[in-house]
């Protein structure tokens, strides 16, 4: 097998989700309550999320879902709302609040370093906005690593779909089985397998190793083991 370019998900997987989206999602649940406690407590309990400690639930709709679906379950509880504005609002937020608490993992930028080396194409697949994918992206310090950025705003679908990969395998020239999409959750896996891609899993996210295995082709403990990964399959 030849792996020739690399599609990331970019929460859990390049960022640390809960260390970026804990503090950024108590900021964006308490601006929608403008100051209304018990409305905050509410909008935190509709998508698993404790206000205290800053921590999601396992199933949290915000873990792998995009500002849609946010808007979908919190706006008939925020009066004069509606979804797809809420939605726009929401994102708008999301990027902000996260400026402040953005937390990528350590080493990131040696691994896309040594991705790059070696040739491989890469790009980004995330259940964000395009617009706001973008400005994390600014903010690490990444970005002229990844010129392919999708959103679940960009005209590809979302994840589990697997449109984003389809979009970046005519992006890059590069078929599907030649491209590895590197993932954290189930979504990621359903959309590497779907659009023909390799699915490699990443334990670095909200989801285990064992909940991510049955779906996944290779199971790693985070993406700085993906170049190991990528160097074995390709000489192999």
């Amino acid at each position: 097998m030849t792996i020739k370019a690399i599609l990331f998900d970019k929460d859990g997987t390049l960022l640390d989700f809960e260390g970026t989206y804990g503090p950024a999602a108590a900021g964006v649940i308490r601006h929608l309550a403008s100051g209304d406690a018990a409305l905050a407590r509410l909008l935190a309990e509709l998508v698993e999320f404790d206000l205290d400690r800053e921590a999601f639930g396992e199933s949290s709709t915000v873990i792998a879902g995009s500002a849609a679906d946010l808007a979908e379950l919190w706006c008939e509880h925020l009066a004069g709302k509606d979804v797809p504005d809420l939605a726009l609002e929401i994102d708008a937020l999301f990027t902000d609040y996260s400026r402040a608490s953005i937390v990528p993992f350590q080493g990131l930028n040696e691994v896309l370093q040594s991705l790059a080396n070696a040739g491989h194409l890469m790009g980004i697949a995330t259940n964000d906005s395009e617009a706001g994918a973008r400005s994390q992206l600014e903010i690490v310090g990444i970005s002229s690593h990844f010129p392919f950025v999708a959103g679940y705003d960009s005209g590809f679908g979302a994840k589990p779909d697997c449109g984003m990969v389809k979009a970046f395998a005519s992006h890059t020239g590069i078929p599907p089985s030649e491209i590895a999409m590197v993932g954290d959750s189930l979504h990621d896996m359903r959309c590497a397998r779907g659009g023909g891609a390799l699915a490699v899993a990443v334990a670095s996210g909200m989801a285990s190793a064992d909940e991510l295995a049955p779906f996944a082709d290779h199971v790693i403990a985070s993406v700085r083991d993906l170049p190991g990964l990528v160097s074995r399959l390709n000489a192999a």
